[in-house]
């Protein structure tokens, strides 16, 4: 009999809950397929499965419940239940605040000689040629003024 690195052995609490979250179903797939396994895994139930048993009944490979075992032993139940929140997102902005306060600034001053007013095209090549900004798109421009409710009258 191969040896059990991860024992699991749920309290009434956590028991209840994968319980909630399994008879719901309206949980994402993945957390109820890992509220499952870890019921399965369960030393307190009546006859705990084998990690192949588990992987087997519920369509997954032996490496993922051994992985939901080992994540709820490590770390316990809602870190092994629930996705992790991505820290940064996947490509920085381009416009933080102190682009915006200069990109509206810049659209309270007098428009370029030869125009009436400010065009958010015109607006993208000044902030380019002030070198606030490398490169920067008009609509780009457009959004800081739209949210703050900013026309170019």
């Amino acid at each position: 009999m191969p040896s059990v690195k991860y024992l699991i052995e749920l309290s009434d609490d956590d028991r209840r809950k994968l319980m909630d979250i399994v008879r719901k179903g309206s949980a994402p797939a993945k957390t109820i397929l890992r509220a499952n396994i870890l019921l399965a895994s369960d030393r307190n139930g009546k006859h705990p499965m084998t990690v192949q048993e588990i992987a087997e009944t519920y369509h997954t490979s032996a490496t993922t419940v051994q992985n939901v075992r080992a994540s709820y032993a490590e770390k316990g139940l809602e870190a092994t239940i629930t996705r992790k929140k991505r820290e940064t997102p996947p490509v920085a902005a381009k416009v933080t605040g102190d682009v915006e306060a200069k990109i509206i600034a810049l659209a309270c001053t007098q428009p370029p000689e030869g125009y009436s007013r400010w065009t958010v095209r015109l607006l993208a090549d000044k902030v380019v040629e002030l070198s606030i900004l490398p490169e920067i798109s008009y609509v780009t421009v457009q959004r800081p003024l739209k949210k703050t409710n900013f026309v170019l009258t």
